[in-house]
């Protein structure tokens, strides 16, 4: 199937997620996950009405991004070192899902020229493998922002483990709507973004609450 079919297809799969959720369709966003992809294949996309593309990589997205239109918006959603932070605050990307330290926090904010929007990554699932601040670090994170000029923070984003059954994530995106519900309660921050839900499963996390699911291959096909 082409690209701009497969948009179709997980178009109609997000509506149909919606309407089980009782929700509106344009409280979920679409990030097109495109890391490893082209820029032919991201044009192909943003042909068929894609804007919102997620890269991995700082150093990829760099020399990608300039090869694609300049109406996209690009968000990171992998991990981002501190090193890389005055790349990435430079106007290559309009959100960073991928927050998970005070040291990333601070050195995101003396580069940023404007206010950056961030979503503080939080390992909900306490998986090893995992990026991410453990759930009790997180209002730290939150408080160390809000001390911050220019760095906001808007949401929380989590990976869960990967399981063939995906109605095994729910648990995971549940608890990290709990985790966010209690959050705004306790730093007094509005955190109305939720991250969460890829390929497998983003069925899943729009019903558990997702505004952002990340979606790649379903879109792009495999790697």
């Amino acid at each position: 199937m082409s690209i701009s079919k497969n948009l179709e297809a997980v178009e109609k799969r997000i509506c149909a997620a919606c309407e089980r959720a009782g929700r509106k369709r344009d409280e979920v966003k679409l990030v097109a996950v495109s890391k490893t992809k082209s820029a032919e294949a991201v044009l192909e996309a943003a042909e068929a009405g894609q804007i919102l593309f997620g890269e991995n990589r700082v150093q990829e997205a760099r020399s990608k991004i300039p090869l694609c239109p300049g109406s996209l918006q690009w968000h990171l959603i992998g991990h981002l070192q501190s090193n890389k932070a005055r790349i990435a605050a430079s106007g290559l990307f309009r959100m960073i899902h991928s927050v998970d330290s005070e040291k990333l926090i601070r050195a995101l904010d003396e580069c940023a020229a404007v206010p950056f929007p961030v979503l503080i990554q939080v390992n909900i699932s306490g998986e090893g493998s995992k990026e991410g601040c453990a759930p009790e670090e997180a209002a730290a994170l939150i408080e160390a922002a809000n001390q911050c000029r220019k760095v906001e923070v808007h949401g929380l984003m989590t990976i869960p483990p990967f399981t063939p059954d995906p109605e095994k994530a729910r648990i995971h995106f549940s608890n990290l709507r709990k985790l966010r519900d209690r959050l705004q309660k306790e730093t007094g921050t509005p955190l109305p973004e939720l991250s969460m839900g890829m390929s497998h499963d983003f069925e899943m996390a729009i019903e558990e609450g997702a505004t952002f699911i990340r979606v790649g291959s379903e879109i792009f096909g495999s790697r």
